[in-house]
C-alpha cells in the first residue's frame, strides 16, 4: 500500500525527476541540490495566482479564509521563505529596516543590532546594517547609495551619526522614515528615543564624592559624540554638588576605546598629583584606566576607584567587577525599531517599548570604595 505524498514531497519529486525512458539501474551519483521553492511553485500547488499568493504574503484582507489557510499550508509545506528585497521590488515597500552606525565600541552596536531584532524577529523584516565613518569624505552619498539601493522601510540612527544634522536632512528630503538615539532631545518626539546620559554621569560624580574622594579625574570620549559633551557637563554638575571641582590636568579626552584609556590612565599615574578616582566616559576607556593602575602596582578600588559608563558585559566580567553608569542600549534599539515601524509589526510590544526614553542608573560593583586617609 503506498502513502500520500505531501506537497512538498510532490513539488520535489516534479523537479528533481527527469523524464526519459523507462527507469534503469545506476551507479549511485551525488543527490543535486534542492532547488530553493519560489512563489511560482506556491501559486501551481495551491492553484491559485501569484498574486493572490502575494496578497497572502503581505497580510492583506482582500483573500477569502479558505484560499488564504490553503496557501498558508503550501508555503509552511515548502518551507516557502520570501525575499525580502524581491517583495520591496513587487510592492513598492520595503522589508527592510537599516542600521546606520560609526561607533568605535563594538558591544554597542551588537546590543542596539541586538534590540531591534528583538523586537522585528516573527514580523517579515529584515536588519542590514551600514557600518561608516561621518569623517570620511564619501559619507553622506555612501548613506544616500544605501538607502536608495536597499529601499529602506525606515532607518535607526545610534550616536553618534543620530547628531549629524546634514543626514537628518538627507533622509527627510528622501523621505526616508526615520527614529534617531541620542542622549538629548534633538528632534520631535515621534522620530527620537533620548537616553538622558547626563543624568547617569552626575550619579557617577555623587557617588565618589560620597566616597570621600576629592581628586578626581574624567576621561571623556571623542568630541565628535554629543554623548562625550552631555557625560562630562553631568560629572562636572554632580561635582560642583559636592564642592568640587574638576583639574584641568585630570580632565583627558579618550576615544571610546580600550586603548585610548590604557593611554589616558598611564598620564594620570604619572602625574605628581595622582587621582583617587576616576570616571570614564565608558567601560572600554575604564577598562584600559584599570590596566594602566595595575600597572603602578595600585589596586583598583582599594587604591583608586574607577567608574564607567554603559554596563556592558565587559564591567561584570572585570576584576574587580566595574562600577558603572547602566544606560539600557538593548532597550534603546528596541524602542527606536517600535517608533520606527509601529503598525508593521504583527506582535504587541513590551510595554517598555512605548517610551521614548530611557534612564542609566548606577551600578555599584567593587571598583569603587572609600578614600584611604
Amino acid at each position: 500500500m503506498t502513502g500520500c505524498l505531501s506537497r512538498a514531497q510532490a513539488w520535489d519529486m516534479k523537479k528533481t525527476t527527469k523524464p526519459g525512458p523507462a527507469m534503469k539501474a545506476a551507479t549511485p551519483q551525488a543527490s543535486e541540490p534542492r532547488r530553493r521553492p519560489t512563489i511560482n511553485d506556491v501559486a501551481r500547488l495551491a492553484n491559485v495566482s501569484k498574486k493572490t499568493v502575494s496578497r497572502v504574503i503581505n497580510q492583506s484582507p482582500f483573500v477569502n479564509t479558505e484560499t488564504r489557510e490553503r496557501i498558508e499550508a503550501v508555503i509552511k509545506d515548502l518551507g516557502y521563505a520570501p525575499d525580502p528585497v524581491a517583495r520591496g521590488l513587487a510592492s513598492r515597500r520595503s522589508y527592510l529596516v537599516g542600521l546606520i552606525y560609526d561607533n568605535p565600541n563594538p558591544q554597542h552596536v551588537i546590543d542596539t543590532q541586538q534590540g531591534i531584532l528583538d523586537i522585528i524577529r516573527g514580523s517579515g523584516l529584515e536588519l542590514v546594517v551600514h557600518p561608516c565613518n561621518r569623517r570620511d569624505r564619501d559619507f553622506l552619498p555612501g548613506v544616500r547609495g544605501f538607502i536608495e539601493r536597499q529601499k529602506l522601510a525606515g532607518v535607526i540612527l545610534p550616536s553618534s551619526v543620530s547628531e549629524d544634522e546634514e543626514l537628518v536632512a538627507m533622509l527627510r528630503e528622501s523621505d526616508t522614515p526615520y527614529v534617531r538615539i541620542a542622549s538629548v532631545l534633538l528632534d520631535r518626539e515621534e522620530n527620537s528615543i533620548v537616553t538622558h546620559d547626563r543624568e547617569g554621569a552626575r550619579q557617577a560624580a555623587e557617588h565618589l564624592a560620597g566616597l570621600g574622594h576629592r581628586v578626581i579625574a574624567h576621561v571623556s570620549g571623542p568630541d565628535t559624540f554629543r554623548s562625550s559633551h552631555e557625560r562630562r557637563a553631568g560629572f562636572l554638575e554632580g561635582l560642583k554638588a559636592a564642592g568640587l571641582s574638576l583639574d584641568r590636568k585630570l580632565d583627558l579626552r579618550g576615544a571610546y576605546t580600550f586603548e585610548s584609556g590604557v593611554d589616558a590612565g598611564r598620564k594620570l599615574m604619572g602625574q605628581a598629583m595622582k587621582p583617587t578616582a576616576v570616571f570614564c566616559g565608558n567601560d572600554e576607556m575604564a577598562a584600559g584606566v584599570c590596566q594602566a593602575i595595575r600597572e603602578t602596582g595600585l589596586d583598583i578600588g582599594k587604591h583608586v576607584s574607577v567608574v564607567g559608563f554603559d554596563d556592558s558585559p565587559l564591567a561584570s566580567r572585570m576584576w574587580p567587577a566595574l562600577t558603572t553608569v547602566l544606560l539600557p542600549v538593548k532597550a534603546t534599539g528596541r524602542m527606536a525599531s517600535v517608533r520606527l515601524l509601529g503598525e508593521r509589526l504583527t506582535k504587541e510590544p513590551l510595554d517598555e517599548d512605548r517610551l521614548g526614553e530611557v534612564r542609566p542608573r548606577l551600578v555599584v560593583r567593587s571598583s569603587t570604595g572609600p578614600v584611604k586617609a
